[in-house]
């Protein structure tokens, strides 16, 4: 018997080294190339709000294939080519599988396991789906009390648990990511302290509510995430509210979270695309409209997806999340 977050990490880190992810379901990068590339445009601009150093660190955690960082340097070598000479580029990816994929379209790219081991210096970080993938701990109210759920042979078991810090009715399951907050609040201090901002973008609801989250895909359909661990991948909507807290304890400024259907409006995807599509044949240009709708309007990617922004707080309010 293993606790649920332990269950996780294990099952994830398996998957990650044996399978190719994208069998399973598709990101917002491999939608559109629009969003990666509005996304370095966003990039720069925050560079030249931080006063345009030299270098500077643009990372991305947990860079799948390394699509969005490929869209980002594309559009950021033609329209801001002093920020494309000046940045370095650096990934936080675990998976050796997904390194070697990384590196074919990514030259030049240095890797790391962690954020600890980037350089010192101002940073640029972008992580799209990447805190969704990090273990969590569920406990669930009972009549005597909170319990925290463990996995033995593909079922749940419960132990008695001190109570989470949130309040809830009797059966309702409360999910904590540990990591998650661990990785906002490094990430925050790391900003503060050194100058930058970074853009977090994943699934889960704006505020804090409880409720058991947990999913599995394979084969791009749903599946019982307790069953042939490391055979799917495993995910859980992201608690944006405790990831905002951790940061704003180490001092970084915290903006958002906002629809990602907002944020990219405000950033230009529509008429970025719009302008693609009419430089392409009709199929092809309508197909590109459509992956703009999925990731943009409210009842597909563009209100399940939040994107949070953190910073050093000279740099607050960042592009895209002023009105």
């Amino acid at each position: 018997m293993e606790r649920l977050d332990a269950f996780m990490a294990r099952a994830n880190a398996a998957y990650y080294a044996n399978h190719d992810p994208f069998a399973d379901f598709t990101t917002s990068p491999e939608i559109c190339q629009a969003f990666g590339e509005v996304l370095g445009l966003w990039a720069a601009v925050c560079w030249q709000a931080m006063g345009a150093p030299e270098p500077v660190l643009l990372a991305e955690a947990g860079p799948g294939r390394g699509t969005l960082m490929a869209d980002a340097l594309r559009a950021t070598s033609r329209a801001a080519p002093t920020f494309a000479s000046a940045l370095r580029l650096h990934l936080i990816e675990t998976s050796p599988r997904l390194r070697a994929e990384q590196a074919r379209r990514l030259p030049g790219a240095t890797w790391h396991e962690s954020l600890e081991t980037l350089p010192v210096g101002p940073l640029l970080l972008l992580a799209n789906e990447f805190l969704d993938a990090l273990p969590v701990r569920q406990f669930v109210r009972r009549p005597e009390g909170w319990r925290e759920r463990f996995v033995a042979e593909g079922a749940f078991a419960e132990q008695t648990a001190p109570a989470p810090d949130l309040d809830a009715p009797d059966g309702a399951v409360v999910e904590v990511c540990e990591p998650a907050r661990a990785f906002a609040a490094r990430l925050a201090a790391r900003l503060a302290g050194s100058g930058g901002a970074a853009l977090l973008i994943d699934y889960g609801p704006a505020s804090r509510a409880p409720g058991d989250s947990l999913q599995a895909l394979r084969g791009r359909k749903p599946a019982d995430p307790l069953v042939a661990p490391g055979e799917a991948d495993l995910t859980a909507h992201v608690d944006f509210a405790a990831v905002a807290e951790a940061a704003r304890a180490q001092g970084a400024a915290v903006c958002g979270p906002l629809p990602q259907g907002v944020f990219l409006a405000r950033l230009g995807l529509a008429r970025r695309v719009e302008r693609l599509a009419q430089a392409r044949p009709p199929a092809e240009g309508q197909a590109l409209l459509a992956s703009a709708r999925r990731l943009m309007e409210p009842h597909a990617m563009g209100g399940l997806f939040k994107v949070l922004g953190l910073c050093h707080p000279s740099l607050s309010p960042l592009p895209g999340f002023a009105a």
